[in-house]
């Protein structure tokens, strides 16, 4: 499984967390957010990643040339749409594009909605599962019944290959490994808060459990 660090701000966040084994490095561009980075410093937490771990932009309902302009500026690998964005804007990144679910405390996946027309899998690379929350856009650190979220990683009639599908909202350090196993096949994990000593400031000690406890996991 796959590990997606969010809420990066600092090139030596980016890098320790690389060190540690993470695969995509999450850069905040919604301003409202205690996580949100500028441009330029995104751009530099950008070569410091280099090819080592994949970026991802977060972006909250932003207008098409904000997106586009960071997206170039930076050099995103991909591009996670956590707000109401119009399916179209979507559609235009469908190859690199992470789309935002979100559920309530008891997680039913028939209750995460579809787009008019379309289901929630088409135009986008992957979804990202996350608890639901009356004023915030991710970051809560709150759980809910992840094992709910099993059944959307199979595709139906089981013939093609599994959906990819990030598991976020409350995965720290001391339930990653049952957050893995709560959802088999799911492609990532997800964490922002879990491993903070406060809101855009990574804390070493547990980034360093978070992996080996989800490695130990995996090992049983």
């Amino acid at each position: 499984m796959k590990v997606k660090i969010c809420g990066v701000t600092t090139p030596a966040d980016a890098r320790l967390a690389v060190d540690l084994g993470a695969d995509f490095i999450g850069l905040n561009f919604y301003r409202p957010s205690p996580r949100w980075i500028d441009v330029d410093e995104a751009a530099h937490i950008r070569r410091c990643v280099g090819d080592r771990a994949l970026t991802v932009g977060i972006f909250v309902d932003p207008t098409r040339e904000e997106l586009e302009t960071i997206d170039r500026k930076v050099g995103l690998d991909y591009v996670q749409f956590s707000g109401d964005e119009d399916p179209e804007l979507v559609a235009e990144f469908s190859d690199r594009a992470i789309r935002v679910r979100r559920v309530g405390g008891a997680a039913d996946p028939a209750a995460i909605p579809d787009e008019e027309g379309l289901t929630i899998w088409d135009d986008c690379w992957a979804i990202l599962i996350d608890r639901a929350h009356e004023r915030l856009y991710g970051g809560s650190g709150e759980s809910w019944d992840y094992a709910a979220a099993a059944a959307l990683v199979r595709t139906p009639g089981g013939d093609r290959e599994p959906r990819r599908l990030f598991i976020a909202g409350g995965v720290r350090p001391g339930n990653v490994a049952e957050v893995a196993a709560a959802v088999p096949g799911a492609y990532a994990v997800d964490t922002c808060s879990g491993v903070e000593s406060a809101p855009g400031r990574k804390d070493r000690g547990k980034l360093e459990r978070l992996f080996a406890n989800l490695r130990a996991g995996a090992a049983r």
